[in-house]
């Protein structure tokens, strides 16, 4: 059996690994998350844009843990609210956001808004680390559409059962896994460095790294 490869995606969002544990492991790779890691540090993000906080995210996690490390950093912007809740995302509502907080806030804000002012895109920013804190590749996708005036189906998370694709009628809470693992902004980007990845466990990941799984 081909050894799988340690890549350890920086965050503690289950839901995010369970999304892309998928899409990665028929290339060979055992996708973890920081949840896996009691050492694992609280990155702080500090950047102004998803790129650097994507960044800070993978380089500082990977040289803690001396693992290769997927950092990436998403969020929600609304054409209507000049691109917010853009960074902030998870905490638009706060300190002690959940994801309930962050809907309602974001319906309140958007009350008396029709439908076609309503659009909006989420973004996702995809860093990979070596265990040294290098970049070694990095990506950028977005995905659009619009928010509803009321939520639709209990799929996903964040913002999803408010986020509708026009094409589909339905929003990522509706849409399933399946499809939302070909249409989101975190699947196209992770798609696009696939090639970047299966090169670089050729060239460069180690014994080391497969050890590294096994603790």
């Amino acid at each position: 059996m081909a050894e799988r490869r340690l890549l350890v995606l920086g965050t503690h969002n289950k839901k995010k690994g369970i999304e892309l544990r998928e899409l990665l492991g028929p290339y060979g790779f055992d996708l973890r998350t920081l949840a896996d890691f009691s050492e694992a540090i609280e990155v702080e993000e500090t950047g102004e844009t998803f790129a650097e906080n994507a960044l800070l995210k993978a380089t500082v996690q990977a040289k803690h843990l001396g693992c290769w490390v997927l950092g990436e950093d998403s969020g929600l912007a609304v054409d209507a609210l000049d691109g917010a809740p853009g960074v902030y995302s998870a905490r638009f509502s706060g300190p002690e956001a959940t994801d309930e907080s962050n809907n309602q806030l974001l319906l309140e804000h958007l009350a008396d808004m029709p439908l076609e002012q309503r659009g909006a895109h989420y973004t996702c920013h995809v860093v990979l680390s070596d265990p040294m804190g290098n970049v070694r590749a990095e990506w950028e996708e977005c995905c659009r559409g619009r928010i509803l005036f009321g939520y639709h189906g209990t799929g996903g998370f964040g913002y999803d059962p408010l986020f509708e694709i026009p094409e589909y009628h339905m929003t990522f809470g509706q849409l399933g896994y399946r499809v939302k693992a070909v249409l989101s902004h975190r699947s196209r980007a992770m798609r696009a460095i696939i090639p970047r990845l299966i090169t670089l466990a050729a060239e460069a990941w180690t014994g080391e790294l497969a050890e590294s799984a096994k603790k």
